[in-house]
């Protein structure tokens, strides 16, 4: 694919977006950026939450893996169900009973002032670091196809990344978004059924041959029993991880839930995060499909497989199939990859960016109540904070070029979500109080003890830890909470 079409394709798909944003954001006020007017239907959620969920790195990766995890990632999209299921069923009632905007409220009705600030200010950290990281990698991946070729310096590609991104989000917040992940998730998954299209052709299989070629191949076992608790493929591991990554990045995450708050009562909310749970765990299938696919294509062509699996599918899209034997279908192929990656990245990157702007409005510029005109100023100068934040931030990356300094942000992101396991299921499963003023206190050492917890047991024995360091932070957290415990009683505000 030459430069010239990969950007004429790019300003296409952003001008389509632009376009929706000045549809949806006629009449826009700071009520429509942060929740829609709770006007928007369930089913647009469920679907354009997809999207949100499935990050650039995991279009590539997930697939990629399938050469050296066959299918055990399912396990832990199995547990995502669980997970989905008590969002559904305990947070969701709670948010939807206190009318929220900002999720984190929650914690100044049940504990005070300085828990609810400590709350949200994990999110910004963690939400922050972490979306800035995956929107590094995915403009990476921009930059080699469309920008370098062109002359364009990194800085300059990532300056123009970000500034798209806010000028369709920057006046109608989440009911532009909500439409906008709904057209990047229809993109995301055409480009991996085309894929997978392309790929069953060019194998000479039928849609029921092309079932069996996956199921019979070495690539599909799903589930691994055996290899105890220190396995990281290991089915027990996976699912309660799979479950308390869903609760906690989704759940407890104001991104995602602000989705689910944009519905227009409970009953519809729940119908979202059930359907989202589905069409999830199929899209999920989809992509362990393909990666199972693209092996054993790459086989049987004698193709050389990539040393780091996350370049297999760009290298097919765009190398193999993109070149001019494989006529129009190929090329639609690394058409729609290219499109694919740029909506999974953008449609995590652009509700990040709301999300952000709205909890910062809410837990600390304290918005609500504000004459109209001051609060669409406080808006508009937030969401251009953060918008040069996410570009300082992946400056920084580009500076450092570590993988390692990438992969420990990664980590940095997900003790940070500890404290918020801790602070909610202490809130929703006791009636006592706690000595709000040392909560900080609290929810700052529960990740300093889990990491030294860690790295202590890593040291001195074979095991080695996933996603659990999640549920020992929140423990510690929880543990710092009933020592600082007061004598009131029945004060959950969900009660």
């Amino acid at each position: 694919m030459s430069p010239g079409l990969a950007i004429t394709i790019l300003l296409v798909y952003f001008a389509v977006l632009v376009l929706i944003s000045i549809k949806t954001s006629k009449g826009a006020d700071t009520n429509s950026f942060f929740n829609a007017n709770k006007e928007v239907p369930w089913y647009l959620v469920a679907f354009g939450m997809i999207g949100t969920s499935l990050s650039g790195v995991t279009f590539i990766s997930v697939p990629g893996a399938v050469g050296t995890k066959d299918f055990s990632y399912f396990q832990m999209v199995l547990g995502y169900t669980l997970g989905y299921l008590f969002i559904a069923t305990v947070l969701m009632p709670i948010y939807y009973k206190l009318n929220l905007i900002s999720i984190y409220t929650y914690l100044e009705k049940r504990f005070g002032f300085w828990s609810y600030k400590t709350g949200s200010a994990f999110f910004l950290l963690s939400r922050t670091l972490g979306s800035a990281v995956r929107l590094y990698i995915a403009a990476q991946v921009l930059q080699i196809v469309i920008y370098d070729p062109l002359g364009v310096p990194f800085w300059l590609s990532v300056l123009i990344t970000i500034a798209l991104i806010w000028i369709y989000t920057f006046k109608g917040g989440i009911k532009t978004i909500v439409i906008t992940d709904t057209l990047q998730t229809t993109f995301l998954v055409s480009a991996v059924a085309l894929t997978i299209y392309l790929i069953t052709t060019e194998m000479g299989l039928d849609f029921g041959g092309m079932l069996e070629t996956v199921s019979a191949s070495s690539y599909s076992d799903i589930f691994f029993f055996e290899g105890g608790w220190s396995d990281p493929q290991n089915f027990f591991k996976q699912f309660f991880s799979g479950a308390l990554i869903a609760i906690v990045m989704t759940g407890l995450d104001q991104d995602l839930m602000q989705k689910n708050l944009v519905c227009k009562n409970i009953g519809e909310a729940k119908k979202n995060m059930l359907w989202f749970t589905v069409v999830l765990v199929f899209v999920n299938l989809m992509f362990l499909g393909l990666g199972a696919l693209m092996y054993i294509y790459a086989q049987q062509q004698g193709l050389d497989i990539p040393v780091k699996t996350d370049d297999l599918y760009p290298m097919m899209a765009l190398q193999h199939f993109g070149s001019l034997d494989f006529g129009v279908s190929g090329m639609l192929v690394a058409v729609m990859f290219l499109i694919g990656i740029t909506a999974a990245t953008y449609a995590s990157s652009d509700s990040a960016l709301t999300a952000l702007t709205t909890a910062f409005c809410i837990d600390f510029l304290s918005v609500e109540g504000k004459p109209e005109p001051v609060r669409r100023r406080l808006k508009n100068i937030t969401h251009i904070g953060f918008s040069l934040l996410f570009f300082v931030v992946i400056m920084a990356f580009h500076a450092l070029n570590s993988t390692d300094v990438i992969s420990a942000t990664f980590q940095i992101a997900s003790y940070t979500y500890g404290p918020l396991l801790g602070l909610f299921a202490y809130g929703i499963y006791t009636n006592r109080g706690v000595k709000d003023k040392f909560v900080p206190y609290v929810c700052i050492a529960a990740p300093i003890l889990t990491y030294v917890l860690v790295q202590v047991i890593e040291t001195q024995t074979s095991y080695r830890f996933g996603f659990e360091n999640l549920l020992i932070n929140g423990l510690f957290t929880i543990a710092g909470l009933f020592a600082l415990r007061t004598s009131e009683t029945n004060v959950s505000p969900a009660s």
